[in-house]
């Protein structure tokens, strides 16, 4: 009964992503890097709009690349002039022979994971376009990079293995303190490649999902109530009907939400003349709650695993923009 309820809950409750939310839940459950280049390096801004398209096309060529959901990890460069020509005109040019080094890092501990150099060469009539000109020659696939790639996520797979134990007791003191979603966030972290950190995670997110959902429909029904107590009318029946249906059906208060609905639309089907106006809509709902779905077993994994996942994106779009202090490799 408990899995019907969890796919009435989805079907209910969580709507429809839009593209972009989509694509941010489905990069939780893998490793993902943040292409970021630091205001040390001090490059042309048309340079850095360059190096920044190259290392996302790199995150992208090796299925690292997302949205900015875990910003801890980053896909990072550092450029250094190795020689400096000028080429007699006109018109009059500017060669530049320079070294491009890419990390892999941690940027909220400052700690590099992996690293590369590739050597290139830009020619242009000033400095930065002799900038963009080398950077547009570096390769985003190469043996060389295919090795630093899989270094870096070596490393990021060993920090959630060595890790495991401290975000699962995050996640505990944050369950404590009723941070339901920052809690939820935390786990929804780890990588699925990290298999038993992962599954770890997963039981406890199934723990405190139970906790924010009856937290959050106890917190639901108290208002609802006092919506209808205040005006028990038809304007305050859409407004405490509209908070209940967005009570989870495994919430312990589900049984009384389905009470007080019930008791709302007997009390305003009373009215003679708001009954055929409202019938059918309260009909409807009244069936849409107590509605099962009864989908394969297969799919509800699935379904519970984005759950969580929802849960987290929440969280994460109401968080400030994380600033990466002093992060320049050499």
């Amino acid at each position: 009964m408990k899995k019907i309820f969890l796919l009435i809950c989805i079907g209910l409750n969580l709507g429809k992503l839009s593209a972009q939310e989509g694509g941010i839940q489905n990069d939780f459950g893998r490793i993902s890097l943040n292409p970021y280049i630091s205001e040390q390096a001090k490059l042309p801004a048309e340079a850095k709009a360059q190096l920044e398209i190259k290392l996302q096309q790199i995150a992208t060529n090796y299925g690292l690349a997302g949205s900015s959901f875990n910003p801890r990890f980053i896909l990072t460069a550092n450029i250094s002039i190795t020689t400096k020509d000028i080429i007699a005109g006109p018109p009059q040019l500017i060669s530049q022979n320079m070294d491009i080094t890419l990390f892999i890092g941690d940027g909220m501990e400052n700690q590099i994971y992996s690293n590369t150099v590739i050597t290139t060469k830009g020619v242009g009539s000033n400095e930065n376009k002799a900038f963009i000109d080398a950077i547009k020659q570096v390769k985003t696939k190469s043996k060389e990079i295919e090795k630093f790639i899989e270094d870096g996520k070596m490393k990021i797979i060993a920090y959630y293995n060595n890790q495991c134990d401290l975000i699962t007791k995050k996640a505990e003191s944050l369950k404590g303190q009723e941070k339901f979603s920052e809690a939820i966030f935390t786990l929804a972290l780890v990588p699925e490649v990290c298999k038993d950190c992962y599954l770890k995670c997963l039981n406890e997110m199934a723990v405190i999902y139970n906790l924010k959902i009856n937290a959050d429909g106890k917190s639901i029904l108290h208002e609802a109530k006092a919506i209808w107590s205040a005006n028990p009318n038809s304007q305050g029946a859409q407004g405490a009907t509209n908070l209940i249906m967005q009570i989870k059906p495994q919430a312990e208060s589900f049984s009384e939400a389905g009470e007080l609905l019930k008791s709302i639309s007997e009390k305003v089907l009373t009215d003679e003349k708001e009954r055929l106006r409202k019938q059918d809509e309260y009909e409807k709902r009244q069936q849409e709650f107590n509605q099962e779905n009864t989908k394969q077993e297969a799919e509800l994994e699935k379904i519970r695993v984005n759950t969580y996942r929802d849960i987290a994106i929440e969280y994460m779009k109401n968080q400030p923009t994380v600033v990466y202090r002093n992060v320049y490799w050499r």
